[in-house]
């Protein structure tokens, strides 16, 4: 749960750095959003968490 509240703040920190640059548009980032609220709700949800943990064990080792 740690890594994925991580996860969020660090993505969401990236998504307002990107749009204060304006790299992005409010449009992307809707969309963006939104998939991945519908992904959560997958099959594939279990799959990109153990993947994000996985990242998170391999970056704790370091």
């Amino acid at each position: 749960m740690i890594l994925s509240t991580s996860a969020v703040l660090l993505l969401g920190l990236l998504i307002w750095i990107l749009l204060q640059i304006r790299y992005l548009r409010w449009s992307v980032v809707l969309l963006c959003g939104t998939f991945g609220f519908l992904l959560a709700k997958t099959a594939a949800a279990p799959l990109v968490q153990a993947a994000l943990d996985g990242v998170g064990g391999l970056l704790g080792q370091l």
